[in-house]
């Protein structure tokens, strides 16, 4: 009878056990999917094919720097703490590094395969401006080899690599830049002065000697002609480095956290597959030299979700390589895809060039703000360059208080903002004869942008092609756009607008200058204008619609 019992009760809890590990079974199935499928729905109506990014995935092991040694005291350097917590947690076969509140001074840091850097809320990781706590390593930088000071944080063909978390990380990035007077107070560029440095002319102030001569010497902020590494310690101070940087890795995921005062660029993975960048924030001082957000460079598959940037160059930038040297080396930038992301402070809010000798492709930008940007859309490159953009698809981008263009291409970029240009009174030069086309020719062509709205920006778009190489198949449907001037087409073929909406207060809507092929429908403008559309050049093959009352197009033969 008790046996019996004794059997009932086994048999009861067995069951009851088997379904308690069904229900955890599930769960955990469950959990599992929902974080393999995180970010399934970028690739919904995706109009090229690219294969799926997930996180990395790391080793349940956990050290925090403090257990090496490390004290966030805002004094102590840590350097070396953070460099044996890194090899110990590597030796364990990888894992998370976590780095506790506090402020963590510190030299650079090299990661490596199976690393997460994680920073828990109130952690402060804050570089030294110390330029000789970061040696010489040979990289590429603006597109070219070179050398450059190594990076605050680093990676080299690493596996599986993340910094994440709610902390903040910091570059010292004032130590390291120049600074240009006409872009602060005058109350800001008399304290910089009096902390030292040199002046090349009255208005440009260098932090050194070393960092003047580096800059006399250099092209594009690559320094040319040093042959020995004495001459190259000579400018250590010019060589201003990428506050992170990751070169060759694959897996790499930026998630959470503050990235903010970069010595130049913030963020540069370079030549990397499969990268995620995924609610962080990105922040330079909007007068930084070379201050840019992100520059994805000759990368492939990759995610920017859902972050913001507010900085001093630009902000979202796709890059593959200058000139010669980006030819030859061939690598693309492909299956880009840019998501719910908010920019501020910029030169330009999504951005392609001008280092894009190496191509780029497969480029989905969706669901993005621009607020107060120089450039909303801007595509810049010059003769020389060479290299193929194509297939790149925006829609659904909202702009404000566009300081030039709302949508820019720039075929004869010459290193300066637009504001920049605008301000210098930069003007495209007259083509007396256009070069033939060779393997230094640049092109963009395939670019489909719609349901776009501007307000207030100063010029609706430019698109300034070269006479050697149109531009072309630019396709804009369902854009609105407010704006002191409309919006003006260079040297472009096959354009197509649909539904495209511009209110501007001053000359045109539409200026063609030697536009081949243009195919414009249901074109709204002002009703008081008295011109609506203005060609001139050698223009052919122009479409309009009829509802544009004859009277309103200037110079259609």
């Amino acid at each position: 009878m008790l046996h019996n019992k004794l059997k009932k009760v086994s048999m009861y809890l067995l069951n009851k056990t088997i379904k308690v590990i069904g229900i955890l079974v599930l769960v955990f199935t469950c959990s599992t999917a929902l974080a393999a499928n995180k970010y399934d729905y970028l690739y919904t109506n995706l109009p090229f094919s690219m294969p799926r990014v997930e996180a990395p995935v790391f080793k349940n092991n956990v050290v925090t720097v403090s257990d090496f040694g490390g004290l966030g005291d805002g004094y102590t350097l840590n350097t070396e703490a953070f460099k044996k917590a890194i090899s110990a947690l590597s030796k364990k076969g990888g894992g998370q590094l976590t780095v506790p509140a506090g402020v963590w001074f510190t030299g650079p840091i090299e990661l490596v395969s199976n690393i997460n850097l994680h920073l828990d809320k109130g952690a402060l990781i804050l570089f030294s401006p110390d330029f000789t706590l970061y040696p010489l390593v040979n990289t590429i930088f603006e597109g070219l080899a070179t050398r450059r000071c190594q990076s605050p944080v680093s990676a080299r063909n690493a596996v599986n690599v993340a910094i994440t978390g709610e902390g903040s990380i910091n570059g010292s990035g004032e130590a390291w830049r120049p600074l240009k007077k006409a872009k602060v107070t005058e109350a800001y560029w008399k304290k910089v002065i009096k902390s030292g440095g040199v002046l090349k002319d009255p208005a440009y102030w260098f932090p050194s000697k070393g960092s003047l001569k580096g800059e006399s010497i250099s092209d594009s902020n690559v320094p040319r002609g040093i042959m020995t590494d004495s001459s190259w310690l000579e400018v250590r101070d010019f060589l201003r480095p990428a506050m992170i940087n990751f070169i060759e890795c694959t897996n790499v995921m930026l998630q959470g956290v503050l990235f903010e005062n970069s010595p130049s660029w913030n963020i540069h993975p370079l030549l990397c597959t499969n990268v995620i960048i995924d609610n962080v924030i990105v922040r330079n001082p909007s007068y930084s030299q070379n201050g840019d957000g992100i520059d994805v460079e000759s990368c492939k598959n990759v995610l920017i979700v859902k972050s913001t940037f507010d900085v001093g160059d630009d902000a979202i930038c796709i890059k593959s390589g200058k000139d010669e040297e980006g030819r030859l080396r061939a690598r693309p930038a492909e299956n880009i895809i840019v998501d719910n992301c908010k920019v501020f402070k910029g030169h330009g809010g999504f951005v392609v060039g001008s280092e894009m000798s190496g191509g780029a492709r497969n480029i989905s930008v969706r669901n993005c703000q621009f607020l107060g940007t120089d450039v909303g859309l801007r595509f810049k490159s010059n003769r020389g360059r060479g290299g193929l953009v194509e297939n790149i698809y925006i829609s659904n981008i909202y702009m404000f208080d566009i300081a030039t263009d709302s949508f820019l291409f720039d075929l004869y970029y010459t290193g300066k903002s637009a504001s920049e240009s605008l301000d210098e009174g930069d003007t495209t030069p007259v083509e007396v004869k256009a070069p033939p086309v060779t393997k230094e020719t640049p092109s963009f062509r395939n670019i489909y942008v719609s349901n776009i709205v501007s307000r207030n920006a100063r010029r609706a778009m430019f698109f300034n092609g070269l006479p050697e190489m149109n531009i072309s198949n630019i396709n804009v449907e369902n854009a609105i756009i407010t704006s002191q001037y409309g919006a003006v087409i260079c040297e472009s073929d096959g354009i197509k607008f649909k539904n495209v909406h511009i209110i501007q207060q001053t000359g045109p809507a539409l200026t063609l200058q030697n536009v081949k092929n243009f195919d414009l429908k249901e074109f709204i403008y002002p009703e008081n204008l008295p011109e609506a559309v203005k060609i001139v050049g050698k223009s052919q093959n122009i479409q309009l619609p009829a509802s544009i009352e004859k009277f309103k197009i200037v110079g259609m033969k």
